[in-house]
């Protein structure tokens, strides 16, 4: 399923492997992260693939959270419906994907 375009304005891990600053499309796979982290159900947690010039640049796990349950995950302010923002976290050594598509929440962690 595509989830639209973002640009990561700088050079990421994805997997453990480099994702160099840039625009990418985003599309959430049929692929279930494993092992499955704790607490959270399978069908939530599955690989997202980021796609430049029409080949896979990187992969990375994905949260995907319903409208319902984002206050009891995330308590800032989401990004619009059908818009992405990406957020630098504490102390730097992270970045934040989160992509509101039909009310349902996407996030991904990079680290830096």
């Amino acid at each position: 399923m595509q989830l639209g375009t973002v640009h990561i304005p700088k050079s990421v891990k994805a997997n453990g492997q480099p994702l160099p600053a840039g625009t990418y499309q985003v599309r959430l796979t049929p692929d279930t992260a494993s092992p499955v982290a704790k607490g959270a159900t399978a069908s939530l947690e599955r690989w997202a693939e980021f796609i430049k010039g029409g080949k896979v640049a990187g992969r990375e796990v994905m949260t995907i959270i319903p409208q319902a349950d984002i206050a009891k995950v995330q308590k800032d302010t989401p990004p619009r419906p059908g818009s992405a923002t990406v957020q630098a976290l504490k102390g730097g050594d992270y970045l934040r994907l989160w992509i509101n598509r039909g009310g349902t929440y996407y996030l991904v962690y990079f680290a830096v």
